[in-house]
């Protein structure tokens, strides 16, 4: 990306195919070592940043959840520059005062996955991240701060419980989700969390609430055609968000996200394969000789 402009990721979910606004447009196929990521990245001037937009699931809606290249969609915003990820992500909520249509800015995770490639570093390289706190809080604050801005209703704080899907959950899932104090139910997110912090990136995820999942006994299961309803009104609060706190990330990165490789690598730079080095070059290549 020909720019001196900070360079904010911008990855979008169900419903939010597009960004409007931005100058200088470009669009940009990218090939990374994991296959192309989920389409190709627009990318556009906003303000004092250039923002990279990547609809999570392609334009349309043709990628499940657990067909998504991660890998590749979080390489490919960091070969443009990101050094920044807001992520937007429609989940289900697991507290009655997380209504559909509210916002939360998650600050943990649970993992539910199953098989999904979680790491960059495994074929001729180790390395082992700190992950405890799993999102950018200086990143999250200015994003809950910018949401309270907007008129959103906002929560700041949860955790998110990350499953497989393609389905929904089922009613006892639910129940057991709730009684570890979970916030919210979704399907993308944690991979995403884990490759950003590999790939030092300071990440945070916007959480939009569509529905109660299965555990509320006054409301309705969930539905796809609930979910889209609820989506349709968020989109544009997200789009409103976004074009608020991009501008307003946090500079300069003075976080543990910017240097969380620092340490981590355990393999002797000796015994790390000419194809590892190759292959993860843009992530490794300052801490390797």
């Amino acid at each position: 990306m020909k720019s001196d402009l900070p360079v904010v990721g911008v990855i979008g979910g169900s419903g939010l195919y597009e960004m409007e606004g931005l100058t200088d447009v470009d669009r940009r196929q990218i090939e990374t070592p994991w296959g192309p990521p989920s389409d190709a990245i627009v990318t556009g001037t906003l303000g004092d940043v250039r923002l990279a937009f990547l609809p999570r699931h392609g334009r349309g809606h043709r990628i499940p959840p657990h067909k998504i290249e991660f890998r590749a969609n979080l390489f490919a915003l960091k070969s443009l520059g990101a050094e920044w990820v807001i992520s937007i992500s429609a989940v289900g909520s697991m507290k009655e005062d997380i209504g559909p249509g509210d916002f939360v800015i998650v600050d943990q995770f649970i993992d539910r996955t199953i098989a999904r490639p979680r790491t960059f570093f495994e074929d001729g390289i180790v390395a082992h991240v700190a992950f405890a706190d799993p999102v950018c809080s200086r990143l999250a604050n200015v994003v809950h701060e910018c949401a309270r801005e907007a008129g959103i209703r906002v929560h700041r704080g949860g955790t998110y419980v990350c499953i497989d899907g393609p389905q929904f959950s089922t009613r006892a899932e639910s129940n057991l989700f709730r009684s570890w104090g979970a916030s919210v139910v979704g399907m993308t997110n944690l991979p995403e969390a884990r490759l950003a912090r590999e790939a030092e990136l300071c990440y945070t995820t916007v959480a939009l609430a569509t529905d109660y999942d299965c555990w509320h006994e006054s409301e309705g299961d969930v539905t796809v055609d609930a979910v889209l309803a609820v989506l349709r009104q968020n989109v544009d609060n997200a789009k409103k968000l976004v074009r608020l706190a991009a501008p307003r990330v946090p500079r300069p990165r003075t976080c543990p996200c910017e240097s969380a490789l620092k340490g981590a690598i355990l393999s002797d730079p000796a015994a790390v394969t000419p194809e590892a080095r190759k292959r993860l070059d843009l992530l490794v290549g300052r801490y390797l000789p």
